[in-house]
């Protein structure tokens, strides 16, 4: 099957013929996002007030450790849980693995707030992180097939701050709790019974959002193959039996050659989140310290603040930005500005005055434009009735290797001889990410393969 070419430049403006389906779509996908946003963050944010309220005295002789376990015991639920439900959405439809995503993580969130060991407390944030993998893979897919060409991107973009204006609101919401402390010790609860409120949202999701119609009519027709440059014709569709979609993706040549390159783009991008970019607050504190600043601790929230609005500027502009020079040179030159970001963060930056200035550049390129391209790019290079499967295990087998960084962080950062030599190091895997994209096939312009 063959692209069909679309011509992006258009008199009209790009959000012309959009109807409110369109948008209902992007609110209830962006809506999501947000949900998963504050999640992630609100766990990171409670950690210190939560592992002394749930950890014994024994365990808490070791509260580095057990910090690294729970989150990275989440991102492994999330890993796992994102890979299995983008699966099952090319099997029972979007909307569906949407309403089970969003109302499942936001009633296991709730129960959080009541763990009462750690144990329990790891088995919830697994599970929580099982229930809300899905969420983005069901929202970005969805999207993908019911918004037209000349918007598609943009909108895609858009979707992706979702994430980064949930992990603001995350931090807004805990500067306010953590200043009134109405629960006193116990208040990091109150986070996650907030996390809750998106059950409320399945309601709207329900109400307000059609199946996608491209996803329908791909399994009603049984065009099985994983690729536009696969033919449809074959003994799959005139048998009527499907593949299995996770096998598709290894099985068929060309569907196996753009999943391991792709794949290999996500790890670039999350290990140069997880193992580099989450060190910035704790390298912060470190030279407000040096410097001699008083509240030093409050360093580290201010920069993860500016880091963020840094990221979120990257996704709303990305969708133009891509329509205008193409997804192989966006993706390259992410990878340029990650790879500088991250010398100049570690290496040239010696005060806290100029980490603001460079904080929002270095989450400009390693959390917005290195996260948001996975949003745009790999739905574009597979057909849909296997497209949520694979952006799904592009981007989710990604965490089920970066789990394991959270909890040998602090090894990792010892037998380097300090966090800025330790980012400095794993900052070189950005250099296979500026040269990987030229190996995968530009699609701007082109339809998306049905």
């Amino acid at each position: 099957m063959e692209h069909k070419q679309v011509v992006l430049s258009s008199p009209t403006h790009w959000y012309e013929g959009l109807t409110s389906m369109h948008w209902r779509v992007l609110k209830a996908s962006f809506l999501g996002w947000i949900f998963d946003g504050y999640e992630a963050l609100a766990l990171v944010v409670v950690l210190g007030p939560m592992l002394h309220s749930v950890l014994s005295p024994a365990q808490a002789e070791s509260p580095t450790t057990y910090a690294g376990l729970v989150i990275g015991i989440t991102l492994l639920g999330w890993g796992a849980g994102g890979l299995i439900g983008g699966i099952l959405a090319d099997y029972v439809g979007r909307k569906r693995m949407m309403l089970w995503s969003v109302f499942l993580y936001a009633v296991l969130s709730g129960l959080t707030a009541f763990s009462q060991t750690f144990w329990v407390l790891c088995g919830l944030r697994f599970l929580t992180g099982l229930a809300m993998g899905s969420e983005w893979s069901t929202g970005v897919a969805l999207l993908s097939e019911t918004w037209p060409e000349r918007a598609r991107a943009k909108g895609a973009g858009f979707l992706q701050s979702g994430f980064g204006w949930g992990t603001l609101i995350a931090a807004v919401v805990w500067y306010a709790l953590s200043s009134r402390h109405p629960l006193g010790a116990e208040t990091w609860r109150l986070m996650f019974v907030l996390g809750a409120v998106p059950a409320f949202f399945v309601l709207y999701i329900r109400r307000g959002v059609n199946e996608s119609e491209k996803w329908q009519r791909a399994v009603r027709e049984k065009r099985w193959s994983a690729t536009s440059t696969e033919p449809v014709a074959g003994d799959a569709p005139a048998s009527g039996k499907r593949p299995f979609t996770l096998t598709q993706l290894f099985s068929e040549p060309e569907a196996l050659r753009r999943t391991v390159l792709l794949l290999v783009l996500s790890i670039v991008t999350t290990v140069g989140w997880w193992a580099i970019s989450s060190w910035l607050p704790t390298y912060t504190v470190s030279l407000a310290k040096a410097e001699g600043i008083p509240d030093a601790l409050s360093w580290g929230s201010k920069i993860s603040i500016a880091y963020t609005i840094g990221a979120i500027a990257a996704y709303m502009i990305a969708g133009f930005v891509v329509d205008a020079i193409g997804r192989r040179a966006f993706l390259s030159l992410t990878f340029v500005g990650s790879l500088v970001t991250t010398f100049v963060t570690y290496k040239l930056t010696t005060s806290v005055e100029a980490m603001l200035i460079v904080a929002p550049i270095n989450g400009f390129f390693t959390l917005g434009c290195a996260y948001v391209w996975m949003a745009i790019y790999p739905c574009e290079l597979f057909t849909s009735s296997v497209r949520s499967t694979a952006i799904s295990f592009v981007f989710n087998a990604a965490r089920l290797i970066a789990w394991v960084f959270p909890i040998i962080a602090g090894s990792m950062i010892k037998s380097f001889g300090g966090v800025s030599q330790a980012a400095l190091v794993l900052g070189s895997v950005y250099l296979l990410g500026i040269v990987l994209p030229w190996f995968l096939p530009e699609t701007r312009g082109a339809g998306m393969p049905d």
